[in-house]
């Protein structure tokens, strides 16, 4: 796949893959392409580790839902997350960012706004939103036929200081790599964020994998073949949408728009293709 046509096409995956597993050919490459990242002084701070085994994919499964359901039912996720969340394709379009929630049970529509809005908590649980997407959560994990954890070294990755930092850059080379190789590949990726946002749950995890003190598990996505027929997710969402251009980008300094003929130039990017103002 030409790289420009990755980069169009990448997007995170929802829904379900197949059940194959991924060929170790296609492991490998995404190792050693991930590998082909930038690090400050070449320091490479990051290890992978593959996960294919079922027991260990079923447990991550289950502390994935588990932390799901808890960071709904306590409040924190919606706190956290509440202002990226769309609930019409106009709102989501104007703004060009954020995830419009197009799909929820019927019984979910009327009140769709209240559910996600700071007065969260009890009301999640009593409307079975956090029951919901906890499961779903703990169903996509557990089918997945690998899930990959991405850690730094610790002598690198120091929060607060300028090796935190440029360890934190190098991580996104390594995600971004990982994402545009998955695509050409037809393998769907997804971020499995919520364990690593509850203290004990990401603990467990740790202990799971038997990650050494020396190391910081920073990330775990699941990966698979993608599947064109696949459902959605019982509550989902779509993320397509972007910010134009001229929003994204100043010229010499802050203050100053792109000037007109940089604006207007003819786009390498999606011309001939659509591009993704709508989500």
């Amino acid at each position: 796949m030409d790289l420009l046509e990755a980069i169009r096409r990448r997007k995170t995956t929802n829904t379900p893959f197949r059940p194959e597993r991924i060929s170790d050919e296609h492991k490998r490459l995404l190792i050693e392409a991930a590998s082909r990242a930038p690090s400050h002084f070449n320091s490479q701070p990051w290890r992978f580790i593959v996960v294919e085994d079922k027991e260990r994919i079923a447990q991550i499964a289950d502390i994935a839902g588990d932390s799901m359901k808890r960071l709904m039912d306590d409040g924190s996720f919606v706190a956290r997350y509440r202002r990226y969340f769309r609930f019409d394709e106009k709102e989501s379009t104007a703004t060009g960012s954020g995830i419009y929630v197009d799909n929820i049970p019927a019984l979910l529509k009327p009140m769709v706004r209240l559910v996600f809005s700071e007065q969260v908590g009890a009301l999640l649980s009593k409307f079975g939103a956090s029951s919901i997407l906890g499961n779903d959560q703990r169903k996509i994990v557990r089918d997945a036929p690998l899930l990959l954890a991405i850690t730094l070294d610790r002598q690198e990755y120091k929060p607060g200081e300028l090796s935190g930092l440029y360890a934190s850059i190098t991580l996104g080379a390594v995600i971004q790599t990982l994402w545009l190789v998955t695509t050409a590949l037809d393998i769907g990726m997804q971020f499995i964020s919520t364990p690593l946002e509850v203290t004990d749950n990401k603990a467990r995890i740790v202990a799971l994998l038997k990650i050494p003190d020396e190391y910081e598990l920073v990330a775990i996505f699941r990966m698979g073949y993608k599947d064109p027929d696949a459902a959605r997710n019982t509550i989902d969402w779509t993320s397509n949408q972007r910010k134009p251009f001229t929003e994204l980008a100043r010229y010499n300094d802050w203050e100053t728009p792109v000037p007109e003929p940089f604006a207007s130039a003819r786009s390498l990017l999606w011309e001939g293709a659509e591009t993704p103002s709508r989500p």
